[in-house]
């Protein structure tokens, strides 16, 4: 790896070229100021840093001592054990409120799905950033939703076809009902500046049933747009009788497009590979290239050189006649690395890793300011401000320690205070306990509070590893602690206030080709009083979009918030059974080979392949997103029951011997695949995978990113 000095640090020569020559290009910013930045930062930084890991070391290994001797011991003395320990603080007196300014109607008023793409592929984030509006035609056409009772014909199947047109316009009459009669019967639609008004085959003339949910138009001769809106999203009619679709539908509608994702998360943390100055710089240039607008992906499909850019605003008449613009895109927020990850991509004099999170803040920052200056033909932030998502923080001294580290970088490059703004994921337990506190450090800066339950699951059980065998994955799902989570984040946020300020996020959909499951399960999410959840595919987006038309997350949360805070004390209700040591031969069996089939899965894309992120099929084929959180609740489980002899080492060696071979055959003929099973001992990805389990026990937190980041960065040396 090729390294040259600056301002005292060791940086590749890739990350060295993209900052130099493409980051500060525009700025005014010159490269020894960058540099030295860098270099002040990780000096005041990184002791902190270390320090605050230090302490998560110390306070879980007199959790796991005091479970050695108690076992799962009464609440009340767990309780009293955090709380001695520093771990459980009290509840303030008084609930924080948030008071957060330059915050993006996105984010702060209108609830809508989330995507979250990796940074390492400049097509899936264009593909994500363009994901802003979706065809619900070509969602119900090519995907379960709709049911499908016959093989279709090539090109375009009007059977299909007619099922989709009838499919929407029930979703019309459902939420945008016409005063009279049915949209099946519209023959014509005549928007203007008087309004809506539909020609139908019954019933004349007729307006819409609520007049002021139609919001602009265009009109062309035979094409045009018709302009709707419901809860703050809109949805577009395309007008024209020239397409295929438009011919056959009743009124030459050719689609319904949906406002979609609202906003996105490029992604620097779960979903990539990123383990060193050429994987950073790639990440790097992908959210430079969504802040500048300038970003390109060029691509083979169909045999043809396929580019794909940022799409433009949307241009409509106002319903009141005059201009109306829509953002093209959705809103981008970024995920840099938690507290506990370095880099190579950069060394101290004395050669350290430098603080991974504090080099993405200042990257994230620097390109952040291309949009704040205009540079770049688009905008992705009208009121102003950055936004950046933190993850794995442990309670509200983490919290406080990125609020200084931003403040520090808004120093540096002179922006305002308060510009950078802060996500904070609700993913680890001792950020669950403390949320309010967590909120509390962050009051001017806090945009978003999410929950997860694999990462959080993964922290649950490394915290409690000590106590005794923990529950099946599937039975987690049903635990008190994890209802309570669920709930209590929602509470804890609106009491905070962040209806109409800030986003309360749920988790990712896992199934991305199981449409017609998710449409009628993650509608619970917005009735449970989140206003954003996180969705795998810009289809899935335009789908989850029906959610979010359906329902009135705010009046959902202005109800929510009479009830009472879920019990916080529920939250220590640990997921252990002594009797998963009794469970059947059968039993063990299966949730040991479902958690190993989808590790290996996963690793050998990331450790073989550098995907940090991917649909892996799981034992009966059924294509799941496995990303490093899956990755550690999975790890963390096998690693304890071997700890309390539930399975022995030797069932675990073979166990994964044998799902090498099967995950082999389901990744059979893929470009780039490296085979495990024909050399178990040689693979890195066989090797990463097993280490994962068997180091799980010291492994700090159970996070899984040093094992892969070593097989890895092995992996990339031997190619």
């Amino acid at each position: 790896m090729n390294r040259s000095e600056r301002s005292g640090l060791q940086v590749d020569e890739n990350l060295l070229s993209f900052v130099e020559d493409e980051l500060l290009s525009e700025v005014e910013l010159d490269a020894k100021d960058f540099w030295s930045t860098l270099a002040h930062l990780q000096e005041r930084f990184a002791p902190r840093i270390a320090d605050a890991l230090a302490r998560r070391d110390d306070v879980q290994a007199r959790i796991d001592a005091w479970h050695a001797e108690h076992g799962v011991g009464s609440r009340d003395d767990y309780e009293t054990l955090l709380t001695e320990l520093g771990y459980l603080a009290p509840e303030p007196e008084s609930a924080p409120t948030i008071d957060v300014d330059r915050v993006d109607p996105e984010i702060a008023e209108v609830p809508g799905p989330q995507l979250v793409v990796p940074s390492t592929n400049a097509r899936f984030a264009l593909n994500a950033a363009n994901a802003r509006w979706g065809s619900l035609f070509d969602a119900f056409y090519g995907t379960d939703a709709l049911p499908q009772d016959h093989e279709l014909d090539k090109g375009y199947d009007e059977r299909r076809g007619a099922q989709v047109i009838e499919a929407a316009d029930d979703l019309l009459d459902e939420l945008f009902p016409l005063a009279t009669g049915s949209h099946r019967d519209v023959t014509a639609y005549r928007p203007s500046t008087e309004g809506l008004v539909a020609d139908t085959t019954n019933h004349g003339t007729v307006g819409l049933a609520d007049p002021s949910r139609f919001a602009g138009f265009n009109a062309d001769g035979d094409t045009g747009n018709v302009l709707l809106v419901r809860n703050g999203l809109h949805v577009d009619l395309v007008i024209d009788p020239s397409t295929q679709v438009g011919r056959q539908h009743h009124a030459d509608v050719s689609d319904v497009v949906l406002e979609s994702a609202v906003t996105t998360i490029v992604d620097l943390e779960d979903s990539v590979a990123t383990v060193d100055g050429e994987d950073k710089a790639l990440a790097y240039r992908t959210w430079l290239g969504l802040m500048t607008g300038n970003l390109v992906s060029e691509f083979q499909k169909g045999g043809e050189t396929v580019t794909r850019r940022v799409s433009p605003d949307r241009e409509y008449t106002g319903a009141d006649g005059n201009p109306l613009t829509l953002q093209g895109r959705s809103m981008m927020l970024v995920r840099n690395c938690g507290h506990h990850m370095t880099t190579n991509a950069v060394l101290t004099a004395d050669g350290h890793e430098v603080a991974e999170g504090v080099l993405d803040a200042l990257v994230s920052a620097v390109a952040g300011v291309y949009d704040l200056q205009g540079i770049g033909p688009y905008t992705n932030s009208r009121a102003g401000s950055i936004y950046i998502v933190k993850p794995k923080q442990h309670g509200p001294e983490e919290v406080a320690l990125t609020v200084e580290l931003f403040a520090a970088v808004e120093e540096a490059l002179g922006l305002d205070t308060n510009t950078i703004k802060i996500g904070i994921m609700d993913e680890e337990k001792r950020t669950t306990l403390n949320l309010a506190a967590a909120i509390g450090e962050a009051v001017n800066r806090v945009i978003f509070v999410n929950t997860g339950f694999l990462d959080r699951t993964g922290d649950e059980i490394h915290t409690c590893f000590a106590a005794g065998p923990v529950l099946r994955k599937g039975d987690m799902k049903s635990t008190t602690w994890l209802q309570t989570y669920e709930d209590r984040n929602v509470d804890v946020a609106l009491e905070a206030g962040f209806e109409h300020k800030a986003q309360i996020g749920k988790g990712m959909w896992a199934k991305p080709a199981a449409m017609a499951e998710m449409l009628e399960q993650k509608i619970g999410q917005p009735k449970a009083g989140a206003n954003t959840a996180w969705v795998p595919s810009p289809t899935a987006a335009t789908l989850h979009a029906l959610h979010y038309l359906r329902t009135d997350v705010h009046a959902v949360q202005s109800e929510i918030a009479k009830r009472d805070k879920a019990d916080r004390r529920k939250l220590l209700e640990l997921p252990v059974d002594a009797g998963v040591a009794d469970l059947s031969d059968e039993d063990k069996r299966y949730e040991l080979e479902t958690n190993a089939q989808s590790m290996l899965g996963y690793v050998v894309r990331w450790v073989g392949m550098g995907i940090g992120c991917s649909t892996v099929p799981d034992l009966e084929g059924t294509g799941l997103m496995e990303d490093r959180a899956t990755l550690r609740i999975s790890s963390q489980l096998i690693a304890n029951w071997l700890e309390h002899g539930v399975v022995d080492e030797q069932t675990v060696r073979d166990t994964f011997a044998r799902m090498a071979s099967l995950v082999d055959e389901q990744n059979r003929g893929q470009d780039g695949y490296p085979p495990m099973a024909p050399d178990l001992d040689g693979s890195e990805s066989f090797q990463a995978a097993l280490e994962l389990v068997f180091a799980g026990k010291q492994e700090p937190n159970g996070y899984t990113e040093r094992a892969l980041t070593t097989w890895r960065q092995k992996a990339k040396a031997r190619a």
